[in-house]
């Protein structure tokens, strides 16, 4: 299968105070398309920096990373940018809604950026494929956490992502709703093909990916199959 990622040495250091702090030490992995994949660590692993370098958010020090078929160290800002909002999805741990706008203006917002026509439409199914679809007018506030997230989920997938990295996406659920809302996770991406990185501590979520990559101390201590592969 054809890798969608590529990472190759990469290393990363923050300025913290007076001290140099490395938070990537020498990480190489790749993704194969259509793989789900997780990445799993202790807090202060290194796994939300990696995530930022494998989504072009930010740039290593010094290794390579392509996406999509693109070096990212090759590229501006801005076609960093334009390549993002093209070919990536997120999920985050905090929802990251816009509060003034609905639940269906949130899903569509990407895609009117991209100027697809019918975004109201592809909306409105996609809110009703994660249970949504008597909320279509109601606003992040009037909305219980878990359906905050499956407005997050219908937004990540409207845009028909290539790749869709998911931020601790139950970081801030009970656990009957995390299960739920990583099952809607898990069928979305088997219907859309749709490559899966999720970031998590959560080791039963992980198990439930082909490959998990373990982060400790900001190296790679095992990269490895899982029995779902």
């Amino acid at each position: 299968m054809p890798k969608i990622l590529k990472i190759d040495k990469l290393e990363k250091t923050y300025d913290s105070g007076s001290k140099r702090l490395k938070v990537l030490h020498d990480i190489s992995f790749d993704v194969e398309e259509g793989a789900t994949f997780s990445i799993v660590g202790p807090s202060g692993s290194g796994k939300t920096t990696l995530l930022g370098l494998c989504a072009g958010l930010d740039q290593p020090d010094s290794g390579m990373v392509t996406l999509c078929g693109q070096n990212l160290n090759e590229l501006e800002e801005d076609q960093r940018a334009k390549l993002r909002n093209k070919e990536v999805g997120f999920i985050f741990q905090d929802f990251q809604l816009l509060p003034t706008l609905t639940a269906l203006e949130n899903v569509i917002v990407p895609l009117e950026l991209q100027g697809i026509k019918h975004a109201a439409k592809h909306g409105m199914e996609l809110l009703r494929k994660v249970g949504l679809g008597d909320r279509f007018h109601h606003y992040p506030s009037q909305l219980s956490g878990g359906e905050q997230q499956r407005v997050a989920l219908a937004r990540a997938f409207s845009t028909s992502p290539a790749i869709l990295f998911a931020d601790e996406p139950t970081g801030n659920l009970d656990e009957d709703t995390g299960e739920k809302v990583i099952q809607l996770l898990f069928d979305l991406n088997k219907e859309a093909g749709t490559t899966l990185v999720i970031i998590s501590h959560d080791l039963d979520l992980a198990n439930r990916t082909q490959q998990i990559l373990r982060l400790k101390g900001g190296r790679i201590i095992s990269n490895e199959a899982t029995l779902s592969h």
